[in-house]
């Protein structure tokens, strides 16, 4: 890598520009920790605390149990599970028997499930016993072997533990009773029961897939992403170097992010089990019930999405919390209010600044930097040992600092390709750079901005129209809590601009003065020239907006209007 790059400049002295990297596999960090921290707690959750030598022993456990029911190495387990302790000791179990994770999101339907395990070919699933007719549902047509089934009770404290089967029943209107089989497992009884002589599997880091962690699915169907210990390994260390005022076994960081996210497994889980940190669990994000986890926990480390520090900034009682136990926050997932870093900082004390990541970089590429120099509204700069441009469509030709491309990448968290999927990988991969599919540019300094999506551009009059432009402008009107646009076909111009607007609460918007707003602030062929209000917009779980659904959705309303007349 060329050590001329124009970012290195920015960086203080102790962000180095290359890290020496571990040639070690994941899971043997927990063995490590598990041994070093025996006595310390490593996790939680909703009042319980576990151990880092309890954890140890229970994911050993659980590699045994996986081994004993024929796992050999390679094989993939599924693991369909909110943030709880059986999402960590089933993804460092599956690991240490020598298997590769496969994460579910647990809001997946039957039809979604059934997709990701048959392109998978899982043997193993974890799933809570609220999932279990999903998974019942579809399983004949599926490779499993084993389902293993747990209850979000089975690591509560007493009385929480007793209680929450009538929540459950409340919430859900379910209640679902497991009859353990050959096949079909109760966590419980295979912890309780189970031995830590597990057998143990020799791993080639840079070789052995750890991971195959699917695609949002937001541009086509999920593809399943190879990641490597290598890979997984390499982004956690880039983590501790960039945020280099953590302290080793002194921090705790707040889990809101989802494990089965690749953005909260890396910066949250596998950081955490590699420095011995404390996790404090969220199996969902509530923002009234996150405030009183920071106030009650005081996590120094809180990774999030705009979403939820939105969220939390909404909240008409936020001023009542002492959140100042805040010190760092790296938001990722979209792009990142100027009015949400400002307010935050302002109410923790800490530092929320924007970052950048694909699945495919297992996940994180840039960032600004902490407690350094940054810039608002750029994605901040390449991390160490990580080479990023800006490149001509379809080519690794590199365009003048300041010209519009695509965003291209290189660097050791690059995954290994896509699973079964040869044509998409040498399609993404060329000549071992990354082509990202989103716009971007990168200014003198060599801090880098995020223009739009390439597949979410709009060609309106033969004017090429990134919604991330329109939508920054969206975003600091004082009444909007969010918004997102999209392109929509018109007769006339091709495509138009519509904005999909969620105001504050209690405020009401008037699309002639927004027009006005736009107009004073954006070129003629960027204004939106269609308005749409909602309470919420969709998103998937890590709160990334989708987009796609927004179209299709306005598509049909289109089709049902053309009919009418």
């Amino acid at each position: 890598m060329d050590n001329n790059q124009p970012w290195f400049k920015h960086y203080p002295p102790e962000i180095p520009k290359s890290i020496v990297y571990d040639r070690k596999s994941l899971h043997e960090y927990l063995l490590d920790t598990g041994n070093k921290y025996k006595e310390k707690k490593a996790l939680h959750f909703m009042g319980k605390h576990i151990t880092y030598g309890q954890l140890l022993s229970e994911v050993k456990k659980m590699a045994a149990f996986f081994q004993e029911g024929g796992l050999k190495k390679g094989d993939r387990v599924a693991v369909m599970l909110p943030n709880c302790p059986q999402g960590v000791i089933s993804y460092y179990g599956a690991l240490l028997a020598g298997g590769t994770v496969v994460q579910v999101n647990p809001l997946y339907t039957e039809r979604e499930l059934k997709y990701q395990l048959n392109d998978s070919g899982a043997n193993f699933i974890i799933c809570l016993d609220i999932l279990l007719p999903r998974v019942s549902a579809i399983r004949e047509e599926t490779d499993l072997q084993h389902v293993v089934v747990t209850r979000v009770a089975d690591y509560l404290p007493f009385p929480k533990n007793v209680v929450y089967p009538f929540i459950q029943k409340r919430e859900y209107n379910m209640v679902v009773k497991v009859t353990p089989t050959e096949n079909t497992h109760i966590w419980k009884e295979v912890i309780a029961s189970g031995t830590e002589n597990y057998q143990s599997i020799p791993i080639d880091p840079k070789e052995d897939v750890a991971l195959l962690q699917y695609t949002g699915g937001t541009t086509g169907k999920p593809k399943g992403v190879m990641l490597t210990h290598h890979n997984l390994v390499s982004n956690v260390q880039m983590v501790k170097a960039w945020m280099y005022k953590l302290q080793e076994g002194n921090e705790i960081v707040l889990a809101a992010l989802p494990f089965f996210h690749v953005y909260g497994m890396t910066t949250v889980m596998n950081l955490s089990i590699m420095s011995g940190y404390e996790m404090v669990l969220l199996p969902k994000f509530d923002a009234e019930e996150t405030l009183k986890t920071i106030q009650k926990m005081k996590p120094s480390i809180f990774p999030g999405a705009p979403t939820m520090y939105i969220g939390l900034l909404n909240h008409p009682d936020i001023t009542k919390y002492d959140l100042s136990s805040v010190q760092a926050c790296i938001s990722g997932s979209a792009s990142l209010p100027l009015d949400v870093q400002q307010k935050f900082e302002k109410i923790t004390g800490g530092r929320l600044v924007e970052g950048y990541g694909l699945t495919e970089t297992s996940p994180v590429t840039h960032a600004n930097l902490v407690w350094d120099k940054r810039i608002n509204g750029s994605i901040g700069l390449p991390w160490p040992d990580t080479d990023s441009k800006i490149v001509k469509k379809g080519t690794t030709e590199e365009l003048p600092v300041g010209e519009v491309g695509e965003i291209a990448v290189k660097g050791p968290q690059i995954m290994k390709g896509y699973w079964k999927r040869e044509k998409e990988t040498n399609e993404t991969l060329k000549d071992g750079w990354l082509m990202t599919g989103d716009m971007g540019r990168m200014d003198e300094d060599g801090f880098f901005y995020v223009v739009d999506r390439k597949s979410d551009m709009i060609i309106a009059s033969g004017f090429n129209i990134y919604p991330r432009e329109v939508e920054e402008i969206l975003f600091e009107h004082n009444d909007i809590q969010e918004a997102t646009v999209i392109g929509i076909p018109d007769e006339y111009r091709g495509e138009t601009v519509k904005a999909v607007i969620v105001p504050k609460k209690g405020m009401t918007l008037d699309k002639k003065q927004l027009d006005r707003y736009c107009r004073k602030n954006l070129a003629a062929f960027k204004v939106p020239r269609i308005y749409e209000f909602r309470e919420e917009l969709p998103k998937t779980i890590i709160g990334k907006v989708l987009k796609r659904q927004l179209i299709e959705e306005t598509l049909a309303e289109m089709a049902d209007e053309k009919e009418a007349k």
